[in-house]
C-alpha cells in the first residue's frame, strides 16, 4: 500500500479526525503515481491545498503557509508542512511520514532537503498551485539545481472531476446544508432589513444545519448593488422595490455545494420577470443537455440559445457552469479544473459534479436567475436542491 499506516498505539492521533478511510486515499495514491509515470517522472509534487487534501486529506485554516506533497512513483508519499501544522497533518491524515519546516527556514531549502533525501532526480512539478508566490516558485527552482523539473501541473485536477461514491456522499450533504441557508436567507428579505441581516440568517441556517468553514463569502446583495457580479453584503437597508441575489456554497469535510436564488421586494418590473423566466428556461435547457456522454461544451450551448433567442445575448456572457467538489478559499468552485462553456470537449461522465448558476444582469440594476448543483449519474442527472426555482416576491 502506498500510504504508511501506523499502529494506533504508537500514535493515536494519525487520522483520528480523517474524512475518509485510509483505502480511499490509497487509492487515490495509486492513481497519482500511475500518472505521474506516464510523465515520465520519479515523484509528482503537490502544492495546492485542494490536490494535498484530495490525496491525503490534509486540511487547515493554515495553508496560507507553504506545504508540499512528495508522491514518488513507488513507495509512500511524504508530507512537508509547517512545524506548527504536523500535528493537524497527523490527525487529518493516514501518512507516515510527515516532515517540517521551522520558522524562520527558507521553506525552498526544506523542500530540496527532503528531494535529495528521497534520492529523486526527476519531478513533476504542480505549477497552478495559488499559494507559491513567483519569488519562492523562483527559489525552489534554484534549490532543486541540478534536479530535473516537468510540468506536472493539471495531474491530480484530472482525477478530481469525477468523484467517487464517498465524495458524493459529502456533496449531497453540502447541497442539504446550502438548501437550508437559501430557504433562510429568502424568509429573511423583507423592506426594512439590511443585507447584514439576511447575510446572518443564511450563514446561521448553514452552519446549524451542520456547514464547516465556506471557501468563499456567501453572496447577498440587494437593489443595485444586486447588479454587480460577486457583490456581497453591505449594511444597506432593503426597500420596496429591491431586487435581492442569493448565493452561497455550503460544506461537508470540505466538499461544498452551492445555490442561488432571487428575491423581489414587492412587484417586480416587467423586464425583470421576463429576465427570469428565461434564466429558468435557459437552466432547464442545459439540465436537459448534461447527460453522460455529451461534451462539458452541450449545456452551455443549450442555455445560450435560449438566452439569445430571448434577446439576453449581453446580460449573459459568461460560462452556464463548472465543476463542483474539494475546495478552499478563496474559490468554492472547481472552475480551474472543468467548466461547462463553448470549446470544452472533455466528455461528461458519470460521478462528475456541477453547479449550473442561470443569471441575467441588467448591470448596475439588478441580477435575476437560479442555480443547481447536480451530480451527472449513469442515465442522466441527479438534482441536489427541491428548493423552487422561481423568483420569490415579497
Amino acid at each position: 500500500m502506498p500510504i504508511a499506516l501506523a499502529d494506533a498505539s504508537a500514535d493515536p492521533l494519525r487520522g483520528r479526525e480523517a474524512v475518509f478511510p485510509a483505502e480511499e486515499f490509497a487509492g487515490r495514491i495509486r492513481r497519482l503515481q500511475t500518472a505521474t509515470a506516464d510523465l515520465g517522472a520519479e515523484a509528482l509534487v503537490l502544492t495546492g491545498p485542494e490536490n494535498i487534501f484530495w490525496a491525503t486529506g490534509r486540511q487547515t485554516a493554515g495553508y496560507f503557509a507553504f506545504q508540499a506533497l512528495v508522491v514518488p512513483v513507488e513507495g509512500a508519499p511524504v508530507l512537508l508542512v509547517r512545524q506548527l501544522e504536523t500535528t493537524g497533518a497527523r490527525a487529518a491524515t493516514w501518512l507516515g511520514d510527515i516532515r517540517a519546516w521551522q520558522d524562520g527556514e527558507d521553506p525552498a531549502a526544506a523542500l530540496a532537503a527532503l528531494v535529495h533525501d528521497l534520492g529523486l532526480r526527476r519531478l513533476a512539478m504542480e505549477r497552478t498551485a495559488w499559494f507559491v508566490s513567483q519569488a519562492l516558485a523562483d527559489r525552489i527552482a534554484a534549490a532543486l539545481a541540478g534536479v530535473a523539473l516537468i510540468d506536472g501541473s493539471g495531474v491530480a485536477e484530472r482525477l478530481r472531476a469525477v468523484k467517487s461514491p464517498a465524495e458524493l456522499v459529502a456533496i449531497r450533504r453540502a447541497a442539504g446544508y446550502a438548501e437550508a441557508a437559501i430557504a433562510a436567507s429568502i424568509e429573511a428579505c423583507r423592506a426594512g432589513v439590511s443585507e447584514n441581516d439576511v447575510a446572518a440568517a443564511m450563514i446561521g441556517a448553514a452552519i446549524r444545519a451542520g456547514s464547516e468553514a465556506m471557501a468563499m463569502e456567501p453572496l447577498v446583495s440587494s437593489g443595485p448593488r444586486s447588479g454587480i457580479p460577486h457583490a456581497t453584503w453591505r449594511r444597506r437597508t432593503l426597500a420596496s422595490g429591491d431586487g435581492v441575489f442569493l448565493e452561497l456554497a455550503a460544506s461537508h469535510d470540505r466538499y461544498h455545494a452551492a445555490l442561488m436564488r432571487s428575491v423581489w421586494i414587492g412587484p417586480p418590473p416587467a423586464e425583470a420577470v421576463r429576465m427570469m423566466d428565461t434564466a429558468e428556461r435557459a437552466l432547464e435547457a442545459a439540465l436537459e443537455a448534461l447527460r453522460p456522454g455529451a461534451p462539458c461544451s452541450a449545456p452551455h450551448e443549450a442555455a445560450q440559445a435560449v438566452i439569445d433567442a430571448a434577446g439576453y445575448t449581453a446580460a449573459f456572457r459568461k460560462r452556464i457552469g463548472y465543476s463542483m467538489g474539494a475546495a478552499f478559499a478563496p474559490d468554492w468552485g472547481e472552475g480551474a479544473i472543468l467548466s461547462l462553456f463553448s470549446g470544452e470537449d472533455r466528455l461528461l461522465e458519470p460521478g462528475m459534479v456541477f453547479h449550473l448558476p442561470a443569471t441575467l444582469r441588467s448591470y448596475g440594476a439588478y441580477t435575476v436567475g437560479a442555480s443547481e448543483t447536480v451530480i451527472v449519474t449513469d442515465t442522466g442527472i441527479e438534482v441536489l436542491s427541491r428548493l423552487p426555482r422561481r423568483m420569490t416576491v415579497r
